[in-house]
């Protein structure tokens, strides 16, 4: 029976059943429902609606109730036939205590329910993500110590640009995963606090202390105005929008070692745990992990986009347009999740290839700007040195040479001021041990930031 049927004659039609019915999504708050159902109780006890006996037993019941089900298969919640995870509780409530199941109800709506039992699920994954950010964040740290003197090209416009470390290219995505933690907290701050007390939409009719029913669900606080409470689904934009900037990092991360891997860069190679062969060529080995992470950045794109468009136009306060507010949630924390454990297991395996990346940072002429540096230092404008070495790497290439291959005669054809002390500052060493500033990635610079990341 719907909780609502009174009001109604005639039947519900199969199809409007089928298309209004949320349990096949919703069941996963079932925890989340009885939790805020055993407060609920405790809250009308305390205002004198249900004596403490009658407390007491329904709170038996809804514990015997998590217990029961809350570790079975979800099928059997979802083949139960009941509306959404609300019913469901209430009628499995009432099937345990009899009429007495049916004052549970008093005083709240299915409405400040809801908004409840979500803010009260995306606390709990949302604590469960910011610790699969921290193993990820530790396992790029690892991977920086690990790997903090490989020599690498570092890139700009997918060109060999200067010369880096592995632990330097590590620090940067630790840099972006702690923004990522960050923004994580503070959407979690803004969602801890409790709807439940606020009605339809106009607040309960009996003096609940909604104070006292927030802290007993641990949230920091309860909400403030009871429309904006039943509407307000900024908690579920704010961790889908959370979650496609951090996808985004996972994204771009996952290119990078897409190319590392590649044959043609042979930076890296990936643990086969991770990859996957071909059906036909059986030389190949794939990055099917990282591909895998890039492709479903997308799809929690997808979930933010439809959130935000499902509430841009909503009237305040509740309207049924909010019951699509949990799939794409689900499915973004979902994604986010395994996303994120993937990427920690390619980065525990993920081996350099130190000889070869060391060799593609010697080429491409990564060295060009310590040339001009160097002709700075003997007192040329920059600019003007700028122009200089771009016509030493011209004359380089035509010849197939590297810059530091060239003799002093032909670099004084470009500068007369080049003399044999010009050597030293073309080797890779001189090009990292130059960038010893805070944020560079001359290596004691690197494991000076590795160090403070691992304090």
């Amino acid at each position: 029976m719907a909780l609502w049927g009174g009001r109604f004659q005639g039947e519900t039609s199969a199809l409007f059943k089928l298309f209004n019915d949320s349990l096949p999504v919703d069941y996963r708050l079932f925890e989340q429902d009885v939790v805020g159902s055993i407060a609920w109780a405790d809250a009308i006890a305390s205002v004198g609606i249900i004596t403490a006996q009658e407390c007491t037993d329904l709170k038996a019941a809804l514990n015997e109730l998590l217990l029961e089900v809350g570790n079975d298969d979800p099928q059997a919640i979802i083949s139960n036939g009941a509306e959404d995870i609300h019913s469901f509780v209430e009628q499995k409530l009432i099937a345990k205590v009899g009429d007495l199941g049916k004052k549970l109800h008093t005083g709240r709506s299915r409405n400040d329910q809801v908004a409840t039992d979500l803010k009260l699920w995306c606390k709990k994954e949302g604590a469960a993500l910011l610790a699969r950010l921290g193993t990820l964040h530790a396992e790029l740290i690892d991977l920086a110590e690990r790997e903090v003197d490989a020599v690498m090209p570092g890139y700009t416009h997918l060109q060999r640009a200067q010369p880096v470390t592995f632990g330097h290219w590590a620090l940067a995505y630790v840099e972006m995963y702690e923004r990522d933690i960050s923004r994580l907290q503070d959407a979690l701050s803004r969602a801890d606090s409790c709807p439940l007390g606020s009605g339809a939409l106009a607040g309960t009719a009996y003096p609940i202390d909604r104070h006292a029913l927030a802290s007993a669900l641990n949230f920091a606080r309860p909400t403030l105005n009871s429309l904006d409470s039943v509407s307000d689904r900024d908690h579920v934009v704010e961790l889908c929008s959370a979650a496609s900037i951090s996808m985004m990092h996972l994204s771009r991360m996952a290119e990078d070692l897409i190319f590392f891997n590649s044959g043609e860069a042979n930076f890296i190679s990936l643990a086969d745990e991770v990859t996957s062969g071909s059906s036909l060529m059986p030389q190949k080995k794939n990055p099917d992990a990282l591909e895998l992470i890039r492709g479903k950045t997308g799809r929690v794109y997808g979930s933010l986009m439809g959130i935000l468009t499902t509430m841009k136009a909503l009237p305040l306060a509740y309207n049924k347009d909010m019951q699509e507010d949990k799939e794409g949630l689900f499915d973004v924390v979902d994604s986010w999740a395994i996303c994120l454990d993937m990427a920690a297991l390619v980065l525990s395996g993920l081996k350099v290839n130190r000889p070869q990346a060391l060799v593609a940072a010697q080429q491409g002429y990564a060295n060009a700007t310590e040339l001009a540096d160097y002709l700075v230092a003997k007192g040329m404008p920059f600019r003007e040195a700028h122009h200089v070495v771009g016509e030493v790497v011209v004359f380089a290439i035509s010849q197939q040479k590297p810059i530091e291959d060239l003799t002093v005669a032909e670099l004084q054809k470009f500068a007369k001021v080049i003399s044999d002390d010009v050597y030293p500052n073309l080797t890779i060493e001189a090009c990292l041990e130059k960038r010893d500033v805070l944020g560079g990635t001359a290596v004691n610079q690197v494991a000076a930031a590795i160090a403070a990341k691992k304090a």
